[in-house]
């Protein structure tokens, strides 16, 4: 796809398709509390928990609509979702945008001056490769890209 201005010039900071909100991600300090509260909040069961071990966390989704809910219990102390509930409680962790390229749209993003967390995709939850980039060069919030992977 290619996106032009008005002035006539090309972007070069499109990405080739519009991205999809794939989920969002909430941080709970625990899912045997938080998955009932949310079955009971979007009048649907916990579709698949999964633990991803290198991110230290368990993680339990739900849909809404065409899009995901995430919840995200730390399983170390000193994990990041843990240091994030200590410093700011359960609630909003990241919005997750659903790309056709990660490695892409990972260098769209680097030389559109956004700051990415890791120079290489990792393996996420759901089958997805994924990126974050920091929240102080996306407006406060932090953004997860993600890639369906079929392993």
């Amino acid at each position: 796809m290619r996106r032009v201005f008005a002035r006539g010039g090309e972007s070069p900071y499109f990405c080739q398709k519009p991205v999809k909100l794939e989920h969002v991600g909430i941080a709970v300090k625990d899912l045997a509390t938080a998955v009932p509260l949310y079955t009971q909040l979007l009048n649907s069961p916990c579709y698949k928990t999964e633990e991803v071990a290198a991110e230290n966390v368990i993680t339990a989704f739900f849909l809404s609509g065409e899009s995901k809910i995430e919840l995200l219990q730390s399983t170390d102390p000193e994990g990041v979702i843990a240091k994030f509930i200590e410093k700011r409680g359960e609630g909003l962790h990241h919005l997750a945008f659903d790309v056709p390229d990660i490695v892409a749209e990972m260098d769209r993003l680097r030389a559109a001056g956004f700051q990415l967390l890791s120079d290489t995709p990792r393996r996420g939850a759901d089958n997805k490769l994924v990126c974050f980039l920091h929240p102080k060069t996306t407006g406060g919030v932090l953004i997860e890209i993600c890639q369906d992977t079929h392993l």
